[in-house]
């Protein structure tokens, strides 16, 4: 008997393209949705060493919705390392100023802190309007 492990090769991995509306849905939820198909998980053939996972484009960042009070009490905080380099911007100002940062970081906040998260990352592509560039890749809606 010669039961071996199957492991999946980075050339048999075959990416597809999904598409998401962001309008009217709730931060966390859509962007753990996401971080999902980045990784992989939702196929059979995932492996936590390789990137399995396909590319994502978000429409409509400007739209997203959040609950209760978080416009105003989210903080987004950074620092230039310089004394009184900390600057903190709130999520409605983001949101004003730039939406696909906001999405971008609830994603990149569900990945891993490793190569293999930033190569993740770099499948995802955010708009804030509804037109995209991706139309030869023929998206499809992420169920």
């Amino acid at each position: 008997m010669s039961a071996k492990t199957y492991s999946v090769r980075e050339g048999e991995i075959d990416r597809r393209w999904f598409v998401v509306d962001a309008t009217d849905q709730t931060l966390g939820r859509l962007a753990s949705r996401i971080a999902r198909v980045l990784e992989g998980k939702h196929k059979p053939l995932y492996a936590p060493n390789l990137d399995s996972g396909d590319f994502v484009i978000v429409l409509n960042a400007g739209r997203i919705a959040v609950t209760s009070d978080k416009l105003e009490s989210k903080l987004y905080t950074r620092h230039s390392g310089y004394p009184q380099g900390l600057k903190q911007e709130t999520l409605g100002d983001l949101l004003e100023r730039r939406p696909e940062q906001v999405i971008r970081r609830a994603v990149k906040g569900m990945l891993p802190r490793t190569k293999l998260g930033a190569q993740q990352l770099r499948k995802l592509k955010v708009y804030a309007g509804s037109d995209h560039p991706h139309q030869a890749q023929r998206p499809e809606p992420l169920a």
